[in-house]
């Protein structure tokens, strides 16, 4: 699997030599998933940081009624899984599955620790990383507390342009809060406009 387009996304934010680039790409696990397949899966300690090469995944909690509250969308160039898990190495709350046939790479736990140890640089990069996640998760937290239904829908169809095209509609209503009944009405009134 290819890899130059993780090795351009870590180095919009530090800067690699060959051998560093080199190293952090013999980290890296290739693995094709198909549609449905799960990636993690809640109660396991999560193991590997996900990488999406090309696809979509889907990070959700399963609540005690078994409806599936989504929590993360993540498309080619983006980092998920289970944080929590993955860094205190303790089962997850979390589930992980592709929505569409995709390709990722997986960096294993162990595997990142001695990357940090070896080129403290990629400390950087993964700080970074996090930041930009702890930001857009309060961005999320913010907006729905106090933007609207419609609001928050526009605002994922910015975030996630042409989304709507192959993940099913239930999932989308659910990361926005909502169900998908409503998220119906939504777009049918955002269209009759």
């Amino acid at each position: 699997m290819d890899t130059s387009a993780i090795i351009t996304i870590v180095s919009r934010h530090i800067a690699l030599n060959d051998a560093e680039a080199l190293y952090f790409k013999s980290l890296l696990l290739p693995l094709r998933i198909r549609q449905g397949q799960l990636v993690e899966t809640t109660g396991e300690t999560t193991k590997y940081f996900i990488h999406v090469n090309a696809g979509c995944l889907m990070t959700y909690f399963t609540d005690r009624q078994d409806t599936d509250h989504v929590i993360q969308f993540a498309t080619a160039g983006w980092w998920t899984g289970d944080l929590q898990s993955f860094t205190k190495q303790i089962p997850s709350i979390y589930s992980t599955r592709a929505l569409t046939d995709s390709e990722i790479f997986l960096l294993p736990h162990a595997e990142l620790n001695e990357l940090l140890d070896k080129y403290p640089k990629f400390e950087r990069y993964f700080r970074i990383l996090y930041q930009n996640s702890l930001i857009t998760h309060q961005d999320r937290l913010i907006q729905n507390l106090s933007a609207t239904a419609e609001e928050r829908y526009t605002k994922f169809l910015e975030k996630y342009p042409g989304m709507e095209q192959y993940v099913p509609l239930k999932y989308i209503a659910s990361y926005l809060g909502f169900t998908p009944e409503f998220l119906s009405k939504i777009r049918r009134k955002m269209m009759e406009r």
